[in-house]
């Protein structure tokens, strides 16, 4: 029986309820095709299982009998890849190593990346290690790209000895990255948590109540963070400078934020106070998220408000600036501390708060008694020490 197929008179034999077809066939074939296909088959197949007693090749990807080839291409060819699908493995000819996408970055597929250092914990698909003291983070076998967050101790605040409120402390230096490599070779990266700086104190007159002791820098691997600067408590002094500033002290201005300058900024400057003799609130420290605020004739400026980070699996604020001291004995006066551990400034002859720890914050500005010349002596609050998270994905 002949019938013409593609503009020849070709053969179709039917055998026992079988056909077989000698051709080139062109177009859609619908419905179950049971036999030997000869010759290459171009197009989409859906079927339930395809049986090669050869191999099936895909461009540069094959199956056969014996082996599996993936593909190989170079770091440039795979970083180019548009919409890589989770699970996608190839062979980096760059590298020189078997690779798969896991969602985030192109994992090596023996890598066996293990590493120790701090608390380690694991959420969000992540593992994340903690380290609220200074350490070591060691790299055991493998190799990874990690994120992390460096912040550094707050400053601490301003003490008193008159009638004029201190400045807040600065917060510490709020440093982020992604995409750093770490492998077992060198395998040691050095974390080092600063600690918060101590608070200025209050002496007898005549000598002048000291500034608020800068934080200590924090630093992960070639990633350091500045320490805050401590809050005014000369009279007039300026806030001293660092990863944030120091708040002023009556008439005078904050202290420089992000100090020496980084990109992104660490940080962002005090607060500046006014001059109204012989009362004035101290100026708040400044924050990783915002600059300190002035204080006014009475009011202590509130400290800047800190940086919220995920790195750890939830979402928590760090670095705020300490809040001004205020002259008086009304709470509502002092300057409040800022979100991410500052602490709130005092009035009177109450000591000014502590920030809170491992969070960066700022400490309180000392207060002083109203219209008092030389009695309203207190000391300013202790900045908060520093924080070191690093993660990667699970």
């Amino acid at each position: 029986m002949g019938i013409q197929i593609n503009g020849q008179n070709d053969t179709i034999t039917a055998t026992d309820g079988s056909m077989n077809i000698t051709s080139t066939v062109t177009g859609n074939v619908t419905g179950n095709l049971t036999g030997n296909v000869t010759g290459n088959l171009t197009g989409d197949v859906n079927a339930g299982v395809i049986t090669a007693t050869s191999s099936i090749v895909v461009g540069d990807s094959f199956i056969n009998a014996t082996s599996i080839g993936i593909g190989t291409t170079t770091t440039a060819g795979r970083n180019a890849g548009v919409g890589t699908a989770v699970g996608t493995i190839i062979y980096n000819d760059t590298t020189r190593k078997i690779e798969y996408y896991n969602g985030t970055i192109w994992q090596d597929l023996k890598n066996n990346f293990d590493a120790t250092g701090g608390t380690k914990t694991f959420a969000g698909g992540k593992t994340i290690h903690t380290f609220t003291g200074s350490g070591t983070f060691t790299v055991n076998s493998g190799e990874n790209i990690v994120d992390y967050l460096v912040v550094a101790g707050g400053g601490g605040g301003g003490g008193e000895q008159n009638s004029t409120g201190s400045g807040g402390g600065g917060a510490g230096g709020f440093r982020t990255g992604t995409g750093f490599p770490v492998s077992s070779s060198p395998g040691s990266y050095t974390v080092t948590v600063g600690a918060g700086g101590n608070g200025g104190y209050a002496p007898t007159s005549p000598n002048p109540a000291l500034n608020g002791l800068p934080g200590s820098d924090s630093i992960f691997s070639t990633t350091t963070s500045t320490g805050g600067g401590g809050g005014a408590g000369n009279y007039p002094a300026a806030g001293l400078s660092g990863g944030s500033g120091g708040g002023g002290k009556q008439g005078d201005n904050g202290g420089s934020g992000n100090t020496p300058p980084t990109s992104p900024p660490q940080g962002n400057p005090g607060g500046n106070t006014v001059s109204v003799p012989p009362i004035s609130g101290g100026g708040g420290g400044g924050g990783a998220g915002g600059a300190g605020n002035a204080g006014t004739s009475t009011l202590g400026g509130p400290g800047g408000p800190g940086t919220v980070s995920t790195i750890s699996g939830s979402p928590v604020t760090y670095a705020g600036g300490g809040g001004g001291g205020a002259s008086g004995n009304s709470p509502p006066a002092v300057g409040t501390g800022g979100p991410g551990g500052g602490a709130p400034g005092s009035s009177g002859t109450n000591p000014a708060p502590n920030a809170s720890q491992n969070t960066g914050g700022g400490g309180g500005g000392a207060g002083a008694v109203l219209y008092a010349s030389t009695a309203g002596n207190s000391s300013g609050g202790n900045g908060g020490s520093g924080i070191v998270i690093i993660a990667y994905p699970t």
